[in-house]
Order: structure tokens, then sequence, then C-alpha cells
């Protein structure tokens, strides 16, 4: 997996990939397990654990290779934070996790103490352009739906990594709700696992118009 693409000045980015787990009808809520995200009265937590193998985990792997940071709105940063830290240190995905620096999207959030997390109270934006702009690998984000409709808005997702499971849950927040921006999609990647399940990955059309100019302007 390549850890650029083409800016708007013609140089090198880091990219931003988004990684979600979703239902055939599009909920991310409460994946992992039944207590995660209760609320609205979701009552359907850890509905992905059936779905996981072999596969999804070398996906995972490689897609930790390719990365350097994470970033993540608020809420999802709290669960990880209360379930990351306390893993065991040879858990080489809780290692990584712990190890990484992490950015967090907080205009109320004051105290951090998983390891190496950065608050970003002011002008998100700005920031997370400043970050894609430093040299390094890949920016990672795990959930955050609704940090995600602010990206997407200002075209800050490079890729989108969803790993689709076989089930229909009828209720539950969605990753792309209503009022994100139109956003056409190119399928770069489909892997099917034996559980039915498939990880889907897209880029941003757009993005690839402008790497195919860049590339021919080079």
């Amino acid at each position: 997996i390549s850890n650029a693409t083409g800016s708007r000045m013609g140089g090198l980015m880091r990219k931003m990939v988004v990684v979600n787990y979703l239902t055939l009808d599009g909920i991310m809520q409460g994946p992992g397990h039944a207590d995660e995200d209760r609320s609205g009265g979701f009552e359907h937590g850890g509905w992905v654990t059936p779905y996981l193998e072999e596969v999804w985990g070398e996906v995972a792997a490689a897609g930790i290779a390719a990365s350097d940071a994470l970033l993540f709105g608020r809420r999802t940063y709290e669960k990880m934070a209360a379930y990351w830290p306390h893993q065991p240190d040879d858990d080489p995905i809780a290692a990584t996790m712990n190890n990484f620096p992490k950015y967090v999207v907080s205009k109320s959030l004051d105290l951090v103490t998983w390891a190496n997390s950065l608050v970003i109270k002011h002008d998100a934006v700005a920031e997370i352009e400043k970050l894609k702009e430093q040299p390094g690998k890949n920016i990672t984000m795990l959930g955050s739906g609704d940090l995600l409709r602010t990206l997407m808005s200002h075209d800050l997702v490079d890729e989108y990594q969803l790993v689709v499971c076989p089930l229909v849950l009828g209720e539950g927040k969605r990753l792309f709700r209503d009022g994100a921006p139109k956003t056409p999609l190119d399928l770069v990647d489909c892997k099917t696992t034996s559980t039915g399940t498939l990880i889907l990955t897209y880029r941003p059309t757009r993005r690839r118009s402008r790497e195919s100019i860049g590339a021919g302007s080079a």
C-alpha cells in the first residue's frame, strides 16, 4: 500500500485512511462488544465478532504496517483508551496502538492518559491538513462517524477501507449519515472472506483525477 498521494500543489502528502466495520445496511455502531455503545437504546453490540477471520487479520496487519499515526473523534478515542492500554505487552496490535501517535479531535476533552495522545481543540481541519503535510506513513482513522463527515466536507479522506459484514440490523448509527457530501468513489480492491464478509477499498474519484494530472505533468 502506498503511503503518499498527490497534494494540491503537486507534491506528496500522507494518506488519510478511514477504516470501519459496517453491516450491510451501513450500521457502524458498537461492533466490538455488547457494551461498546448502547446510546439510543442500541442492543446489538458485538455484532462483528463472528465475521472476523484470517483474511481480515492479514489486511489489518498490512494496514498497520502502512500507518504510523491514528486519528479519532472523542467518543471513539475514549472507548479505545479504555481498552488498549490494558492489553498484554506481547499483543502486537496493542503494542502498535499504544505506541503510535494518536490525535483526538475534541473541544471538551482536557485530559488524555493514553500514551502518545494529543488533543486537537481548535481549527481541526487546518491541524489535520498540517498532519497530512508532515513526512510519514498513512494516518488511520477508526470509527469517528461525526468527524468523518467533517473530513469528507473538506476533501481530506484519501481512502476508505470498509469491512462489510453480511448482516442487517435495521437500527443504529450509520457511517454515512444524512448531510454527508456527495462523494464519487473508485473501487480499488475487493476481498471476500470465508464468512461472506467483503473488505472493500475505495478512493475518491476526484483525488484519482488530480493524481493523474500530477503524474502527467511530472
